[in-house]
């Protein structure tokens, strides 16, 4: 099918997402969507030849016609089936989604502070609209990002948190999207708003897992706002299933002396793409953008981040870390832009890549544009293999060479999973990292 067809076929969804709610059409967001929707007939998937994804190529994406997953597709699994994935009390709200809908049965908000809000999107649309209408799809770029655009086009569901100025949230909220498979390949566009006031603080886990192995597309894009003085946690953990794809955006917009920390770990799907990035729109404001790939078999991951310096007095800190094995290859593009009027900007960028086997591949392309001339602003990167002096200090003491090697790749990965502070979360972490090890039994046995 040729790709104007198909991009046709994808717009035909429209039809159905309407019936699903028809009063919609009357929504103040209705705008919104018509303008994403012109722009994705417009733009059509990206190919190779756009300088973003010329090592991401989407040829066996382009190859599915998917289907919109409609809330009549999104019937839940038991809470017992998903009770390795839910945080309950440990959470100060946990919100669950099922291809992209709201599941209100396994979502629990918990004893929320006064003012703050935890709801599904839809609700927060129909019922806040003071909140929401100066921040909903004005910082993901749908103009020339074609997968926002579709996001955007199919604007519905997802998660709105709101943090009113100056309260602190103590226990982390949870963000859980669940997708499967079904008789034909489906497409899910989770939206999530994220609201930080003035002084306030919070952290804010987004999760994406599978119910099963089936094939499918979760296209999810995050706008986060944080206020004067505040500050936000953001971590994001996406373990699908290696039939799935997952394509990410996180777009965040920082104001005075606030401070944005962002953790990604991508450890699922068989194509993985995530764009994440800040807007440092405020004197002083903080950014620290970390990551942590794992990709083997025939997985890609691929990590675009672009933090924008556009006031005096910023920092910024960045470090992704991959680990490749197999045939897998992983993809880092960052670039730290310093605009003319962020003077006194300092700021650093690290991508370090450990690939364990000989047909692993990764491109990295650290980048810097400094308009300013008073910064201080530094890039790396480094591409290599387990230390073997290191192999052989571990085997004089007695450990065998593949445990010494899973030893040390574990230890290579553990300090962006030690900088989760959340107990329940970085358990989680460290299972995860474990059993994509070699030996994964007996190195858990050592920790």
């Amino acid at each position: 099918m040729a790709e104007k067809d198909k991009t046709q076929t994808y717009l035909q969804d429209l039809e159905r997402f309407r019936r699903a709610r028809p009063h919609e059409s009357e929504s103040w967001v209705e705008p919104i969507r018509r303008r994403a929707l012109s722009r994705f007939a417009e733009l059509g998937l990206p190919s190779p030849r756009e300088e973003d994804w010329r090592q991401t190529n989407l040829a066996p994406l382009r190859r599915l016609a998917l289907r919109w997953s409609g809330p009549e597709e999104a019937a839940a699994p038991k809470r017992t089936e998903v009770r390795d994935l839910l945080f309950g009390g440990e959470a100060a709200a946990e919100i669950v989604f099922v291809a992209g809908h709201h599941a209100p049965e396994l979502s629990s908000i918990g004893d929320l502070p006064e003012g703050a809000v935890v709801e599904s999107l839809l609700d927060g649309v129909e019922k806040r609209k003071d909140l929401l209408v100066d921040h909903l799809g004005r910082y993901a770029d749908f103009e020339t990002r074609s997968f926002a655009a579709w996001n955007t086009a199919f604007l519905r569901d997802g998660a709105f948190v709101f943090v009113p100025e100056g309260l602190a949230i103590d226990k982390p909220i949870h963000l859980l999207y669940l997708s499967r498979g079904g008789s034909e390949p489906s497409v899910a566009h989770p939206r999530n708003l994220i609201l930080v006031g003035k002084g306030a603080s919070a952290t804010v886990v987004e999760t994406y897992a599978s119910l099963d192995d089936g094939t499918f597309l979760t296209n999810a894009v995050t706008e986060i706002r944080v206020g004067e003085g505040a500050s936000l946690r953001h971590i994001k953990l996406q373990e699908e299933s290696i039939r799935a794809f997952h394509v990410g955006a996180l777009q965040a917009h920082q104001e005075r002396s606030s401070r944005f920390d962002s953790l990604s770990f991508a450890f699922g799907a068989g194509l993985a793409r995530n764009d994440a990035g800040s807007v440092l729109d405020g004197e002083g404001a903080e950014c620290v953008l970390d990551g942590l790939y794992l990709g083997r078999g025939d997985q890609l991951i691929d990590n675009h981040t672009v933090i924008q310096h556009a006031r005096p007095h910023g920092s910024s800190r960045e470090l992704y870390k991959g680990i490749l094995t197999d045939r897998a290859r992983g993809v880092f593009s960052g670039r730290i832009v310093v605009r003319p009027d962020a003077q006194k900007t300092d700021a650093k960028q690290t991508n370090q890549t450990l690939l364990l086997s000989a047909n692993a591949a990764v491109h990295t392309k650290p980048q810097l544009e400094i308009y300013a001339d008073d910064v201080k602003c530094t890039h790396g990167a480094t591409v290599g293999r387990l230390d073997e002096n290191a192999v052989f200090y571990l085997r004089s003491r007695g450990i065998e060479e593949a445990a010494a090697r899973s030893l040390l790749t574990y230890a290579f990965a553990a300090d962006l999973v030690g900088r989760v502070d959340w107990a329940p979360l970085r358990k989680r972490l460290e299972e995860l990292l474990v059993a994509r090890l070699p030996l994964g039994e007996e190195i858990r046995g050592a920790l």
